[in-house]
């Protein structure tokens, strides 16, 4: 977590009064639920809302310097209260655990850093959807294994960029429900010194359901999903940014980051514009998916708890969200911004002399009556020679006179094959299913 790669709203999510604050309201609504239940007096918890009332200040530094004494940083919180509350705080934490504080404190960060990183989805797929439709129907090449395959469009490359991203976001949603739980069940998570009503009332104003079985600590699993969630993401953002990055290579360059007035590319090259954005953001997902493999190794605790993942969870809850929401806006610019040059797209197409064609002609030699390896056979030896030639010779041309085609078809039946609207019929369709 560095501030370079950090945005404010997220950033505040994880700052010591956020966690203060957040660990003060947990201590508050139990104090409530306890006094309705009769086990501490109501005045302990009216003592409490009224301070809160007055918006303190959390003065961290003070907390920080009992801990240094302490050496617990629950009660040092809890020390620190006191002292601002009066006689009425020694009610607060009855029956508690420091994990009650701890978990449900994370919870709580965590579908706040989920409901900015939905927002942040949002936006990214608003981006997606506007170029999508821009360039539904701008052709351009297909590419598998980085060799030209047959012609697509541009739009259907963000709409599957697109739909990757809302499954993304689906998944996020599922992540959100499943972290957002509460546990306020006192020592090995018996309830054996505070009711489960007490937790209730908590999840309750929390806005958080309660953990069916919560052993002390809130179940890891959960939170080994919600990382594993985040570092899918980042792995989309990673692909889109991927191909981003490969054609704005010299050698292709049908689009490129928006280089904007007075930016420099090259200490040393005046004329270099390096695909800088999409660099970063690949690495940037290399640093959210760092964080998949500490949160699954921590679903493993001894026994009712331990604490070994809790230093992890310290890293990683913050770092995750951060890099992932700064990430998340940083592609949504690339996307708005993108620069697409569909004049090279097409030169591009066309660069290989109609090779993008072969697989129409292959099939119709099979319609007219030759096998299909035959078939095979007698467009790769003519697809063969305008590879050879580097795109020189024409496909279309050469097809026309060789003679075991021509016998089965006429030049225009071949030249037929070579339209390239063919292709595009079922883009409609595609986008019907993607954008409804």
């Amino acid at each position: 977590m560095i501030p370079r790669y950090s945005r404010p709203a997220m950033t505040k999510i994880w700052e010591p009064e956020n966690r203060f604050r957040i660990w003060f309201e947990i201590e508050a609504h139990a104090t409530d639920a306890l006094a309705e239940l009769g086990v501490v007096p109501k005045s302990a918890a009216e003592a409490l809302w009224a301070w809160w009332a007055t918006n303190p200040a959390i003065d961290v530094t003070a907390i920080d310097a009992i801990e240094a004494v302490t050496k617990h940083d629950v009660i040092a919180f809890l020390t620190w209260v006191a002292e601002q509350v009066g006689d009425e705080a020694r009610f607060m934490h009855q029956g508690m655990t420091s994990s009650d504080v701890l978990d449900t404190c994370l919870a709580v960060q965590l579908t706040q850093a989920t409901d900015l990183l939905l927002a942040d989805m949002d936006a990214l797929l608003a981006a997606l959807k506007s170029r999508a439709m821009e360039h539904k129907f701008t052709p351009t090449i297909g590419r598998s294994h980085g060799i030209h395959a047959e012609p697509v469009t541009f739009g259907l490359k963000l709409a599957q960029a697109y739909a990757e991203f809302a499954r993304g976001r689906e998944r996020l949603v599922a992540a959100r429900a499943e972290i957002a739980t509460c546990a306020i069940s006192g020592a090995v998570g018996t309830f054996a010194n505070i009711d489960p009503k007490v937790e209730a009332h908590v999840a309750s104003k929390l806005g958080l359901s309660v953990e069916p079985v919560s052993t002390q600590v809130i179940p890891r699993d959960r939170h080994a999903m919600f990382f594993a969630i985040l570092g899918v993401i980042a792995s989309s953002i990673e692909r889109l940014a991927i191909e981003i990055r490969h054609l704005q290579r010299t050698e292709v360059l049908e689009a490129e980051e928006y280089f904007s007035p007075g930016q420099k590319g090259s200490s040393a090259m005046p004329h270099k514009r390096n695909p800088i954005l999409t660099e970063n953001l690949t690495g940037l997902a290399r640093m959210v998916r760092s964080a998949v493999t500490p949160a699954m190794e921590n679903v493993a605790l001894w026994h009712e708890r331990d604490i070994s993942h809790s230093s992890v969870e310290r890293y990683i809850g913050p770092d995750a969200t951060i890099t992932l929401d700064f990430a998340l806006g940083r592609l949504t610019g690339v996307v708005d911004k993108l620069l697409v040059y569909p004049a090279r797209m097409q030169k591009n197409l066309d660069r290989m002399g109609g090779l993008v064609h072969s697989q129409r002609v292959l099939l119709a030699l099979t319609q007219a009556g030759i096998s299909r390896e035959d078939s095979y056979s007698i467009v790769q030896r003519n697809a063969m020679k305008v590879w050879e030639s580097d795109g020189a010779l024409s496909l279309l041309e050469l097809l026309k006179a060789d003679p075991d085609i021509a016998a089965k078809m006429s030049a225009e039946e071949i030249e037929d094959r070579f339209n390239l609207d063919y292709h595009f019929k079922h883009v409609e369709t595609i986008f019907d299913r993607v954008f409804g």
